[in-house]
């Protein structure tokens, strides 16, 4: 049985399966996976639908897995895309549609290299696909979902690899062996509402604000670790809500995204955060309150066997000796190092989230050689 990644992109890109709507993708890949021998169950947490498929019969043979999304970030402005975001149109060899790049073409690449690689050369061993529809959202009951009923289950995998988008400009130039951690605080500077013309009657909470958002981003969070880019800490928004130029505002609202390496953690920075905040409010008699919503913790898998049978098989394919690194954003990655040993590595990501995103159906097609190549690398 052979599977045509690009079509089958296609067939996924045409499924509307906008976080956390399934949008047929699943049922399409449950289907065709159950057809080609995989042991397939839908596992739905509080409403959001996920696949976990599974070859082979377990044991205590090794166990290879691959994790990927069928969720997409909403299409946005449905004029502004050249092509129909749900169309899956091929244009002078380059794929257009929401979800090309981030990340069906991904998926299908897996999905093909598994089946084809099991029907010709099946292993002593299973390959396992933890597929979620809630990876672009907030990702509570996705592969978190997926990681926990397979614990339940009894079910496990030695190493994963996720399929996300990990080539900045050129096809082969890198695997993601980690990622920075991600927080974000949202702090609140409550005072006393007044007129503006009688200051001292009032107690303004900007200043205070402004001087704590000034200390935050002045801060040298780290030089960098041996495997991490320096930690860096944005200032998202300062709000006050206020349109009279006559009123001094009781509240002023600030939020901070931290993306942190692994020399730190979210509670050390969360401690820090609210030791800085405690200093301004004693400086300013301002109250300041704050709140801290952790994304995910930095995490490392250190280079080895995963990475080095990744790289391998990426440069036999590609040409390209593949860069390890532990840039970008956050991914899924973040919740599979829990389980096992985790990289990433997939297509060039310079469009996705993008109005007319896309990909080259070549690059599809030598995805899916890559994959079949670490699959039969690492069972022989």
């Amino acid at each position: 049985m052979s599977v045509d990644p690009v079509e089958l992109t296609q067939r996924l890109v045409r499924c509307p399966s906008v976080t956390p709507d399934e949008g047929g993708a699943l049922s399409l890949l449950e289907e065709l996976l159950s057809g080609a021998g995989f042991a397939c169950t839908r596992v739905e947490r509080n409403g959001v639908q996920n696949l976990f498929a599974r070859w082979g019969d377990g044991g205590n043979a090794r166990v290879f897995g691959f994790n990927g999304h069928t969720d997409v970030v909403p299409v946005g402005d449905r004029e502004a895309w050249t092509h129909d975001p749900f169309g899956a149109e091929i244009v002078d060899g380059v794929l257009y549609g929401r979800g090309a790049t981030d990340m069906k073409s991904g998926v299908a690449a897996f999905v093909a290299a598994a089946v084809e690689f099991v029907r010709e050369t099946p292993p002593e061993g299973s390959v396992v696909l933890a597929i979620t529809g809630d990876e672009e959202g907030d990702a509570v009951d996705g592969t978190r979902a997926l990681l926990d009923w397979m614990a339940e289950h009894g079910e496990r995998m030695d190493v994963c690899l996720v399929g996300e988008p990990t080539c900045p400009e050129t096809m082969g130039e890198m695997i993601k062996i980690g990622r920075r951690g991600s927080l974000t605080a949202h702090i609140t500077a409550t005072g006393v509402q007044g007129h503006s013309a009688y200051p001292h009657r009032a107690k303004n909470p900007l200043p205070a604000m402004a001087k704590l958002v000034d200390r935050l981003s002045s801060a040298t969070l780290d030089e960098g670790t041996e495997h991490f880019d320096p930690s860096t800490l944005a200032v998202t928004t300062v709000d006050t809500g206020n349109p009279a130029n006559n009123v001094i505002p009781a509240a002023c609202r600030a939020g901070v995204n931290i993306r942190f390496n692994d020399a730190h953690s979210s509670a050390s920075l969360t401690e820090w955060l609210q030791a800085e905040a405690n200093k301004v409010a004693v400086e300013t008699g301002i109250d300041i309150a704050m709140t801290v919503k952790v994304s995910g913790e930095s995490f490392l898998t250190p280079p080895g066997d995963l990475s080095d049978l990744v790289a391998k098989a990426v440069q036999a394919e590609t040409g390209v000796a593949p860069k390890l690194s532990t840039t970008g954003g956050t991914s899924d990655a973040r919740f599979v190092k829990d389980h096992c040993p985790v990289v990433e590595f997939g297509l060039v990501g310079q469009t996705m989230h993008q109005v007319d995103e896309r990909v080259e159906v070549a690059q599809i097609a030598q995805l899916k050689g890559i994959y079949t190549r670490i699959l039969r690398d690492y069972f022989a």
